[in-house]
């Protein structure tokens, strides 16, 4: 009897854990986990990221952030073409005279790619950005098979609209996964979006980023693609 009244003790204490930690706590010691030493807002390093889609050639992006300076510069190679976007606090500088992808200049692709890697690989620290919302309430969810704490993030309008959660390892608070709804998922919303599961780390000043990012709809769970970090 002694082992069962254990297990059912130890089982209520993670619940009634996963319960009280509120959003902004999960979100400190997730922090603690991949930032322990708080480097990401000196953060001036360099990395490869290798994208790898279905039916299509690899991207392979040369990265460059430097937050202190406010410095950012991505060389894209695919097949024999190579494209550069720099950010140098307000100046943009670009291998690209005309507009790309539909009604982006060159300069707002440089500001889009800025940001976006910014913020992917700059998580979950850049969840206490100006702008963004986090919920008080942690929800405890499975998805495939493991029981993650989530945290869910709104941003302004300015900032962002899509609804963002966050799925951490209940036991060391690693971020394992990340999805994004443009909107309510139980509501309009609920076909939309993404979720990207991420596996193995790499360590790039002290801090610990997902290694590879694997992307499929939210819809039908089709793949399309994987990034591969590594540094430089």
């Amino acid at each position: 009897m002694k082992p069962t009244l254990f297990l059912i003790a130890f089982l209520a204490f993670q619940v009634s854990f996963s319960q009280s930690i509120t959003g902004p706590e999960l979100l400190n010691k997730a922090i603690k986990y991949h930032d322990p030493n708080g480097n990401w807002e000196q953060f001036n390093s360099q990395f490869i990221v290798t994208m790898e889609t279905p039916n299509s050639s690899n991207r392979e992006s040369n990265i460059q952030i430097n937050i202190p300076h406010e410095y950012f510069q991505v060389k894209e190679t695919r097949d024999t073409t190579q494209t550069t976007y720099t950010i140098d606090k307000t100046k943009c500088r670009t291998s690209i005279k005309d507009s790309v992808a539909g009604k982006r200049t060159p300069c707002e692709m440089a500001k889009r790619y800025k940001n976006y890697y910014t913020y992917l690989y700059g998580l979950p620290m850049k969840l206490k950005d100006p702008g963004t919302h986090i919920s008080e309430t942690v929800e405890k969810q499975s998805f495939k098979g493991k029981e993650y704490l989530v945290l869910e993030a709104k941003y302004d309008e300015a900032v962002g609209s899509d609804v963002w959660y966050f799925y951490f390892d209940p036991s060391t608070y690693a971020m394992e996964i990340y999805q994004f709804y443009k909107g309510d998922r139980n509501g309009k919303g609920k076909d939309t979006g993404e979720y990207i599961l991420l596996t193995e780390e790499a360590t790039i000043q002290d801090i610990k980023m997902p290694k590879n990012r694997a992307w499929y709809y939210n819809k039908d769970d089709k793949y399309l693609g994987t990034d591969k970090l590594k540094s430089n």
